[in-house]
């Protein structure tokens, strides 16, 4: 099976595509959207879970979303259109990293998207090209909270731990104006959301190649997450601002 369809399964249970549960999302959309008729861009937004329950928030503000995965995007039309935002929400298939336009937005997303770019200073790079004077960041990253293993590393990524993803942050020229660290609730549950979402679907399709590949698939995540990493993988979200202009 295709990546980003496998991707689209196992977030059926949990549209946002990242460790955070909803009173989180809401606590940062707030802090990211304090004024209403904000203008919205998200690079890499899958499903557009950021960008519906950004404009359902603000119910004047309007929304572009990019992303390469069709049946994300397919998604987050048929949801964007259930819950009455269709008319305010722009779609683009594309490489986030690619993406241009000659309007700037009041707030970009990119939150566990820094992959796509090749890293965190380069999402906030490629960020900063579409952000209006006084806009704001959401970007939303990896960290070692404990010693990875060395299997970690190679699999999920070198990341730096919070205080130097910060530190990094703001040698950048940006200051955190909020910040999420997700919990061990909220990481568990994200990792047993996407594996148990996926497993359920292949299970309703045993004997099939599709089932049984997507099983497999939610099989060895579940063992990489549990052996793995779940004892030193964090995430943080950060609203940003730049520190100067």
């Amino acid at each position: 099976m295709e990546r980003d369809r496998i991707s689209r399964l196992a977030h059926i249970d949990h549209p946002i595509a990242a460790p955070l549960d909803d009173g989180a999302v809401a606590q940062v959309l707030r802090h990211a959207l304090p004024m209403a008729g904000s203008e919205l861009l998200d690079l890499g937004c899958g499903g557009a879970e950021w960008l519906i329950r950004g404009l359902e928030y603000d119910t004047s503000g309007n929304a572009v979303g990019v992303d390469l995965s069709e049946p994300a995007l397919t998604h987050a039309r048929e949801e964007a259109l259930r819950r009455g935002v269709a008319g305010r929400l722009l779609l683009q298939q594309e490489d986030a990293a690619d993406f241009w336009s000659s309007q700037s937005f009041d707030v970009v997303l990119s939150v566990g998207a820094t992959h796509a770019f090749g890293g965190l200073a380069k999402t906030l790079a490629a960020a900063r090209k579409h952000l209006a004077p006084g806009g704001r960041i959401v970007i939303g990253d990896g960290f070692w909270a404990a010693p990875p293993s060395e299997w970690a590393v190679e699999n999920i990524g070198a990341f730096d731990d919070l205080s130097g993803v910060v530190a990094s942050v703001v040698a950048d020229g940006w200051t955190p104006v909020h910040g999420h660290v997700s919990t061990r609730a909220e990481l568990d549950d994200y990792e047993w959301s996407w594996t148990g979402s996926l497993a359920s679907w292949a299970l309703d399709r045993r004997g099939t190649v599709d089932g049984e590949e997507a099983l497999a698939e939610s099989q060895e995540h579940l063992d990489g997450w549990l052996r793995g990493y779940r004892d030193s993988f964090g995430f943080v979200t950060l609203v940003l601002r730049r520190t100067e202009g």
